[in-house]
């Protein structure tokens, strides 16, 4: 897409801070970190969502999430992740192309888990979402 930043990255016209790169995936820092090594990681085919990719290209994606996680273990010596995707505008997404944030965690850092995210579940919805499945 021509437009979408993550494109231009991938193409060179904007610079990034390389952490991670294969012939389908790029890792680089975010410009707007949440902690100390907070990396961006995207395929470098444009699609808004992971429902635009086969399995294979998404298992690749996260095969290359977690080399970023060692790399960043080592070099920035955190002590935990937390790592995801914001999928969807009302999941947070605010670009849209498909990146999954590797986001080191440092004891006493006060960040929460992936509860802390949304908390606007009641107790039974668990037994009504069964039912639907």
């Amino acid at each position: 897409m021509a437009d979408c930043i993550f494109c231009k990255i991938v193409k060179g016209e904007i610079p990034c801070h390389k952490v991670y790169e294969d012939d389908s995936v790029l890792a680089f820092l975010d410009i707007a970190p949440c902690s100390k090594g907070h990396t961006v990681v995207i395929p470098k085919q444009h699609g808004e969502t992971v429902f635009e990719f086969s399995r294979n290209a998404n298992g690749h994606l996260m095969g290359a999430a977690i080399d970023v996680m060692k790399i960043l273990k080592e070099k920035v010596k955190c002590q935990g992740f937390n790592v995801g995707w914001n999928h969807g505008k009302a999941g947070g997404q605010a670009v849209s192309h498909v990146h999954v944030h590797v986001i080191p965690r440092y004891e006493g850092d006060q960040g929460g888990s992936m509860h802390s995210i949304v908390t606007s579940s009641k107790e039974g919805d668990v037994d009504e979402v069964a039912a639907l499945l």
